[in-house]
């Protein structure tokens, strides 16, 4: 599997109800798209004081059955649509060590994300296993309604994504962007999954 997220930053005034707008408008049109196992349209508003929001953003979170998945969404005319109005993004790509998604996660209400540097000469086994039980833990007692772990060895940073039914203090952490989801696109194979 592979997860995938660009992000727009917004003017600091940029009416967030726009972006509202076009993802009650467009986020279905996702649903059931080749190849994917979920798309969290998640946004974040500069003003929404309780979360430390720094910026306003429109940051979409993907995770991929394959590459062959991304590759045909950004080939397609949505994502054409999708640069002809926000611009030509930067994509972040991780490969998966782990991921846990319950058959509520379509649910997901709010969402976090960590990128965590990996130190140089770190044991990656070690660290691979220590963040599969992480996932686990954050699921079965953290309250997390799904959760994924991935890295990327060209930067070196890994990926801690969860997805949540409520906001929690636990959030509000220097490292830890906190979104909100608008809407989440599960094609039909996963939406019963356990």
């Amino acid at each position: 599997m592979l997860a995938m997220q660009y992000s727009f930053t917004l003017p600091a005034d940029y009416d967030m109800s726009i972006i509202r707008e076009r993802i009650a408008t467009k986020g279905h049109l996702m649903d059931d798209f080749p190849l994917l196992v979920f798309k969290a349209f998640l946004h974040a508003r500069r003003d929404h004081g309780r979360h430390h929001a720094c910026e306003n953003l429109y940051a979409p979170f993907y995770l991929w059955e394959n590459a062959e998945g991304m590759n045909r969404f950004l080939s397609s005319s949505g994502f054409d649509a999708l640069t002809a109005s926000f611009g030509w993004p930067s994509i972040k790509t991780w490969s998966i060590w782990a991921s846990r998604l319950l058959p509520t996660h379509v649910g997901a209400v709010c969402a976090t994300r960590e990128i965590v540097q990996i130190h140089p000469h770190t044991v990656l086994s070690d660290l691979q296993n220590a963040e599969t039980e992480r996932v686990g833990v954050d699921v079965e007692n953290g309250g997390a309604l799904g959760a994924i772990v991935g890295f990327e060895p060209n930067t070196w940073t890994l990926v801690r994504f969860r997805l949540w039914l409520k906001y929690q203090e636990s959030f509000d952490q220097a490292n830890v962007q906190f979104y909100e989801v608008g809407h989440m696109s599960i094609p039909a194979k996963f939406r019963t999954q356990e």
